[in-house]
């Protein structure tokens, strides 16, 4: 008996040619208790103004249909071949803007492969461990973000008194845009302070200073 022989057999044997109801209802009940587990798990962790309970059940549909096409895959190698096909021309186009919602996207399909391939304490073992690592990283403090300060004066030359009352409150700071007309001079600086009030009101006590604010921002920050 060749390799190739020795292949065929064993790829052929993987498939068993069907399987029993118990072990169909066992894995679609399992994917779809964990799928509820991570369910729960995001409704306790996200901090969203704006919760999407659409994308949240999506999380138990995509456990529970992962683990049905493993299942399949598993029964019959012609459907399994015509499987990879069709699931080939699938195109998603909803755009995922939270890396913390792709974690959760990929820890549903991974539940329903690991699910379908029959393998359950795998399974809950990984659903334990992503907890731990989710909730204790969550926990972890987080560096204070940057702000961007909005500074507006009617005096040109009111730009180094500005400077001085920022480096008085914060040594990470860095000009990010600076705009001069014949009458006005706007100032944007990204900084990281604490007392971010005394700093505003301090610059409104200066001459020619005609507003004054900070915001925040979700881009990347560079200081």
């Amino acid at each position: 008996m060749t390799f190739k022989d020795i292949f065929k057999q064993s790829f052929l044997n993987g498939f068993s040619g069907g399987i029993d109801t118990m072990t169909v209802l066992f894995g679609l009940g399992l994917a779809c208790a964990l799928g509820l587990y991570i369910f729960l798990i995001y409704r306790a962790l996200t901090r969203k103004t704006f919760y999407s309970l659409n994308f949240n059940i999506s999380l138990v549909a995509m456990s529970v249909i992962t683990a049905a096409i493993i299942l399949t895959i598993q029964s019959n190698l012609v459907i399994s071949l015509g499987m990879v096909g069709a699931l080939s021309i699938v195109r998603f186009r909803t755009a995922i803007k939270d890396p913390m919602d792709l974690v959760f996207l990929y820890w549903a399909i991974g539940v329903g492969i690991i699910c379908g391939a029959g393998l359950s304490v795998i399974c809950v073992a990984l659903c334990l461990v992503m907890t731990l690592i989710v909730f204790l990283l969550s926990k972890y403090p987080a560096r204070k973000m940057s702000r961007l300060l909005v500074v507006n004066s009617t005096r040109l030359d009111s730009e180094q008194e500005i400077m001085e009352k920022v480096k008085a409150y914060t040594k990470v700071y860095q000009i990010k845009s600076k705009n001069l007309t014949p009458s006005t001079l706007d100032m944007i600086i990204e900084l990281r302070v604490d007392e971010e009030c005394a700093l505003v009101r301090e610059l409104m006590t200066l001459e020619g200073v005609t507003a004054a604010s900070l915001m925040a921002h979700s881009g990347e920050t560079t200081v």
